[in-house]
């Protein structure tokens, strides 16, 4: 019997939450909503909220990077460029989301968030690794293909 099913995962999209299939092999940054039009991917973090964190969580199984920071944190601030030249350089693999901890507070308890900086990674619906900590430059681009398997 022959699978002819559709390979690929969903991606929900930030700006409507609608659920979007995503073919395999395609890049994420080429995707867009096809309910609102939207890219699925973009090469900026985007910020989140609780709510839209808990879609995610509950149907999303694409590759994912959650940065769980706050504004007055120095380490968060510190860690944002490099955090920003992932989102760009990873886009076609991995999308990056930001949430405030201070305007997120039951979601951050929900993660179990000591510190922030906090790095949180999923695929394929599962939590796959967590980093406590800023990480910068070349530090944060090796965590990130390390987490997701990626070539340099």
């Amino acid at each position: 019997m022959v699978d002819t099913t559709v390979k690929g995962t969903i991606a929900i999209c930030t700006s409507c939450g609608a659920p979007n299939r995503v073919a395999a092999g395609k890049p994420l940054s080429a995707g867009k909503c096809g309910k609102c039009h939207e890219p699925l991917a973009t090469q900026t973090p985007v910020e989140i909220d609780g709510a839209m964190l808990e879609r995610l969580l509950a149907r999303d199984t694409g590759a994912f990077v959650l940065d769980v920071w706050a504004p007055w944190c120095g380490p968060c601030r510190m860690m944002a460029p490099a955090y920003e030249a992932s989102a760009a350089r990873f886009a076609d693999h991995v999308r990056f989301f930001k949430l405030n901890s201070d305007q997120n507070q039951e979601a951050a308890g929900k993660l179990g968030i000591r510190g922030i900086p906090t790095l949180i990674a999923w695929q394929d619906g599962d939590l796959i690794a967590n980093q406590s900590g800023a990480q910068t430059g070349e530090g944060l681009s090796r965590w990130i293909q390390s987490t997701f398997g990626l070539s340099a």
